[in-house]
């Protein structure tokens, strides 16, 4: 299955792999990014005896563009778990997914046994009016950067070499060797297919983000790459001064680096944390 349809016809993409066991942790997937980021977790998954399952957001593939805010996708993201018969399970967010994935836990405290926020930027409030006024400013750039990246191109390796370009080399290198090149050509062009999915993302994030990190109760690791030049250790301390309890962990690692590297002790952290 690669979609699913939510109560009002909106469609969802996502990924499922890994282990075939009840044990289910959520990806929410950083920007511009797409569900695919779970499928470099997927060794490590089904080594760990547990099943991976990624959402692609409103905007993100064939995710059906709407107003969505971070609560909003935090009760898609439950709707979604309603419909695959899941009732718990722990979650991690990469990156922007860091914020999604805290909404989840804080809004459905019932449903999220363990959380990992793994390099998540601070919510900075630093904009204000209409999310659709921040998209349209963040447009103009979006689209001069997704034109070089041209995934119209229906060459494959050139695609996944302009896409990895803009990489650090580590993070780079650990998708080449996560993926195959038909698959991170497909995650570019997933991520780019539609614009609305970035761009709200972007104005969110700059924005209140709808509901408060201190309602967030299950137990919390936040790992952080100590050479993330986007989202550095300090920021870690910043969600650890916010979630009671949670625990920073810092690795010698770039940003995306800082989930690809440590897929397994992520996993294991979130199995052996205990059940709220």
């Amino acid at each position: 299955m690669e979609e699913i349809a939510l109560p009002g016809g909106r469609t969802v993409q996502l990924w499922a792999g890994g282990a075939a066991s009840e044990r289910t942790v959520l990806v929410c997937h950083g920007t511009p990014d797409t569900r695919w980021v779970a499928r470099t977790g997927a060794s490590a998954a089904t080594a760990a005896g547990v099943r991976l399952v990624g959402l692609n957001r409103p905007g993100y593939g064939t995710s059906t563009p709407s107003d969505s805010t971070m609560p909003s996708v935090a009760d898609d993201a439950a709707a979604v778990l309603d419909l695959l018969g899941i009732d718990r399970v722990a979650v991690v967010g990469m990156s922007v997914g860091g914020a999604y994935a805290a909404a989840l836990a804080a809004r459905h405290p019932g449903r999220v046994t363990a959380l990992a926020v793994v390099a998540a930027p601070r919510e900075t409030r630093t904009t204000t009016g209409p999310v659709v006024a921040g998209m349209e400013r963040a447009r103009p750039e979006l689209e001069e950067w997704a034109a070089g990246v041209h995934v119209a191109d229906p060459d494959d390796a050139a695609l996944a070499d302009r896409w990895l370009g803009a990489l650090p080399p580590e993070d780079a290198a650990l998708l080449r060797a996560s993926c195959s090149t038909a698959e991170v050509a497909a995650s570019a062009r997933e991520a780019l297919a539609c614009h609305d999915g970035y761009l709200r993302d972007a104005a969110l994030l700059l924005s209140d983000w709808g509901f408060a990190l201190s309602d967030v109760r299950c137990p919390t690791r936040l790992w952080y790459g100590a050479h993330d030049d986007r989202n550095p250790p300090e920021t870690g301390r910043w969600w650890a001064d916010r979630i009671a309890g949670a625990e920073l962990t810092v690795t010698p690692t770039t940003h995306l680096a800082t989930l690809i590297q440590n897929w397994p002790a992520i996993l294991a952290a979130l199995s052996t944390m205990p059940t709220p």
